[in-house]
């Protein structure tokens, strides 16, 4: 201070050229992505003792983004780490819709994961087992067009090495825009419905049919889960069709109608039998976990507008962060 100068001469020689070190940063940018920015702050002074404004916490955050972004796309160890990871390859996508300037949008998430086989299982085992957990995890999501979505999904298939000889299966909602873009990337593959959202359609007609809380729901519920898990549609289908020759009311025939409709337009991904014995997913629980906390938990609070462009930015650190490469960015961050 005393010589008016704008550093110290010992600033460079330890690090201190830049108005943060990566350490801060990291803590910055890590609790900017765990909740909103003013209690990142809080967050901050109380556990480390460091007094950051939610300013600068905001502005740390969309400095680091496109850095990690861009690490993310071509970092050769982003790559190496999955492609050695041991398993068969999953892949998920779902959406979920976020309020910005422009109205309420859609954040389009998409999962790239290797989990090893886990022990085969019979149908009526299916909520006891465990699964590995997964050794290695790409994430990646924006707001964008469905032909962009695509073009990011397709790179990543490329960077990733997954080819026809890779042993890789697709799990989804049910949405249809979800398994045109699978096949359009893919070609065909192994599909599977995620089987909650099986049996919550198949729950929701039961509640129309027989009244939530009765017997009769509950033997509905019990016997269609099992049908569901043995034999995919085959007998939930002959069901269908008896209660279709029953004097039913409106609500009750839409409610079969529907459930008919969702089942028959995933007839071929209801192979959760043949999953189960080989010891393999059959829920997209990691996409769906993704979006309410990924994005959900940070990105859509209540009274939060986001811009879009800062919005892209934010699930590019919370996309990095629920990856397996966290550490691995912070590790080579300058």
């Amino acid at each position: 201070m005393p010589c008016d100068l704008p550093e110290h001469a010992v600033d460079q020689p330890l690090g201190l050229e830049d108005d943060y070190t990566v350490g801060l940063r990291r803590l910055a940018v890590r609790a900017g992505t765990t909740g909103s920015f003013a209690d990142a702050a809080e967050s901050l002074e109380e556990y480390c003792g460091l007094k950051i404004s939610h300013m600068t916490i905001r502005e740390l955050c969309q400095k680091e983004a496109p850095k990690m972004a861009e690490w993310h796309r071509n970092s050769p160890e982003v790559h190496t780490d999955f492609i050695e990871a041991p398993g068969v390859v999953e892949v998920t996508i779902d959406g979920t819709c976020v309020n910005t300037t422009e109205g309420w949008r859609e954040v389009k998430v998409g999962i790239f994961s290797k989990r090893k086989l886990g022990e085969g299982v019979l149908p009526d085992q299916w909520d006891n087992r465990k699964l590995p957990r997964p050794g290695a995890r790409i994430a990646f999501a924006a707001v964008e067009k469905k032909d962009r979505f695509r073009s990011r999904f397709g790179q990543w298939i490329r960077r990733l090495k997954i080819d026809g000889k890779t042993d890789v299966s697709a799990l989804g909602d049910g949405a249809v825009w979800i398994w045109d873009l699978i096949l359009l990337e893919f070609g065909k593959i192994r599909e599977n419905l995620d089987v909650y959202h099986g049996l919550e359609n198949i729950s929701t007609a039961g509640k129309v049919l027989y009244g939530e809380g009765t017997e009769d729901y509950k033997k509905w519920k019990d016997e269609t889960t099992l049908e569901l898990l043995w034999n995919g549609y085959e007998l939930i289908e002959k069901r269908l069709d008896e209660l279709g020759g029953e004097k039913l009311k409106p609500k009750e025939k839409e409610s079969i109608r529907r459930l008919r409709g969702y089942l028959e337009g995933n007839r071929e991904r209801l192979c959760y039998c043949e999953r189960l014995g080989e010891g393999r997913a059959i829920g997209s629980g990691q996409v769906e976990g993704a979006c309410k906390s990924m994005i959900g938990r940070r990105l859509k609070q209540t009274g939060a507008r986001w811009r879009v462009r800062r919005l892209n930015r934010m699930t590019s650190l919370c996309a990095v962060r629920y990856s397996s490469q966290w550490k691995h960015y912070w590790d080579a961050a300058k």
